[in-house]
């Protein structure tokens, strides 16, 4: 990346020999951690802070071929690895607190549509409060922010177990307390991802967002099926309180970590500097190209609204079809991830990000023309998978190409982008499906997320030529 690397210019620096370390320039602490202390070089550019990056030993001429998740990060970093463990188990407990407020939503209104006002009240403060949270973590130590967020989503779940305890069963604590989660999440998520390149060099990058992805998708399809469980057996009240304790492995990581100022100047107003990120993000084919992408795939080929009425129409199922539909995309996605250790090998991120996201368009359009059940799996599996490479691509290019002051701004508008994508998809679908017929709609859809790439590609041709080992923005 441009400035923001922390190379020295090939040629420059002490001569190396065979036996030659960075390590042994930059000093070491114990456990054989690198501290470099950020800065800018002559010419302005800041270097950046690798705040606990383990030495590793020197890769090896050609990379190792693997099929499996790459594991290389959670052995190389001490703090990502309980980053990550935190992450996992601190995910399980939200989504079966998520399941067990729909749950008790329902049994307090008997009404789908207040159920449905869950992801409104939930949604809103993600789309308002994403952008101002990315920039507080480009202010403010997101150590703290991430530990004190975490601690919010604590306290919440303390407060659902507690009212669940003494029977006080109101909407209106359910719907204020799924807001405040939401808040709570728009300041976590961009503190927590901007801290990954902090941790690991560049080319791990691709790995960890790979185990970042198992841990979501693991986390969606486990944390509702356990969720159901306990609050069928013990009660509303379990599933809330063991979301509280899932939490202490998160804080536990966050504790641990050292401080993680962002490099560059405080106390610049949130606002002005929502405006900054936006201004960047202007100027950065690229990192802009990764939002329009994701966008094309999730807005113009998003068919989950439609899947109570295929399920009916096309296969004369029930509400166990619909869950098979909804569950498809989320065994794609995590078998995805699970089987990710190539993608450490791909350099042309721009490439992989097309390729990708065009499989997801054409794996949707082939699942609206499909009307034998485990064959529409099938494809909605495929679709899930592509979207998990799309992922880890787009995170990756913009943790790499983007300079450390920039992060939390950035991260924010992904959060944003993936939180209203795929909603304003739903509102598409079912409203061009009402126009038409569901697989018009679905197969429809898939193929102009196809059209709509192939045109935003040739309009910034660039993307594709993208290569990891000198990110760009």
């Amino acid at each position: 990346m441009s400035g923001d690397s922390g190379e020295l210019p090939a040629g420059s620096g002490p001569p190396r020999g065979p036996g030659f370390r960075w390590g042994d320039c930059f000093g070491r602490v114990a456990g054989g951690a690198v501290r470099r202390k950020s800065g800018r070089t002559p010419g302005g550019a800041w270097l950046r802070s690798d705040v606990t990056r383990t030495t590793a030993p020197p890769s090896p001429t050609r990379p190792r071929r693997r099929i499996f998740a790459d594991l290389t990060p959670l052995k190389t970093s001490a703090d990502y690895r309980r980053l990550w463990i935190g992450g996992t188990i601190s995910w399980l407990g939200q989504a079966m607190t998520a399941l067990a407020i729909s749950l008790q939503v329902y049994e307090i209104t008997g009404s789908s549509f207040s159920v449905g006002l869950v992801g409104l009240f939930s949604l809103v403060p993600l789309v308002v409060f994403g952008l101002y949270g990315g920039a507080i973590a480009d202010t403010v130590d997101r150590r703290k922010l991430g530990l004190y967020s975490s601690l919010g989503l604590t306290a919440l779940s303390i407060a659902l177990a507690g009212a669940a305890l003494l029977d006080y069963h109101r909407v209106w604590l359910l719907y204020s307390v799924v807001a405040l989660q939401s808040l709570c999440g728009a300041l976590n998520g961009p503190a927590r991802s901007a801290m990954i390149p902090r941790l690991l060099p560049n080319e791990q990058l691709p790995a960890a967002n790979a185990l970042n992805s198992v841990t979501m998708t693991f986390g969606m399809t486990a944390g509702p099926m356990l969720g159901g469980v306990i609050v069928g057996w013990w009660g509303y009240q379990a599933a809330y309180l063991i979301d509280a304790v899932t939490f202490s492995a998160a804080l536990y990581a966050m504790w641990r970590l050292p401080s993680m100022k962002p490099e560059r100047e405080e106390g610049e107003k949130g606002r002005a500097s929502v405006l900054d990120g936006l201004r960047f993000l202007g100027t950065r084919p690229n990192i802009r190209m990764t939002f329009f992408s994701d966008l094309a795939a999730m807005v113009l080929a998003q068919p989950k609204a439609l899947f109570p009425a295929i399920a009916v129409l096309w296969y004369g199922g029930d509400a166990k079809t619909v869950g098979l539909l909804v569950a498809a995309p989320a065994v794609g996605a995590l078998l995805g991830g699970l089987f990710s250790g190539w993608q450490g090998r791909i350099r042309r991120h721009g490439v992989a990000i097309l390729i990708s996201v065009a499989g997801w368009g054409l794996a949707i359009a082939v699942f609206g023309l499909t009307r034998n059940l485990w064959l529409g799996l099938l494809f909605l599996a495929l679709a899930g998978a592509s979207d998990t490479v799309s992922m880890v691509f787009r995170t990756t290019m913009l943790q790499a190409a983007t300079p450390d002051d920039m992060r939390g701004r950035l991260q924010g508008v992904f959060i944003v982008v993936v939180a209203g994508g795929p909603r304003l998809g739903d509102f598409l679908a079912g409203t061009a499906a009402d126009l038409t017929s569901p697989g018009v709609a679905i197969t429809g859809g898939g193929l102009a997320c196809v059209l709509v790439l192939a045109l935003l590609a040739l309009r910034w041709r660039g993307f594709a030529r993208y290569d990891a080992r000198s990110p760009q923005a």
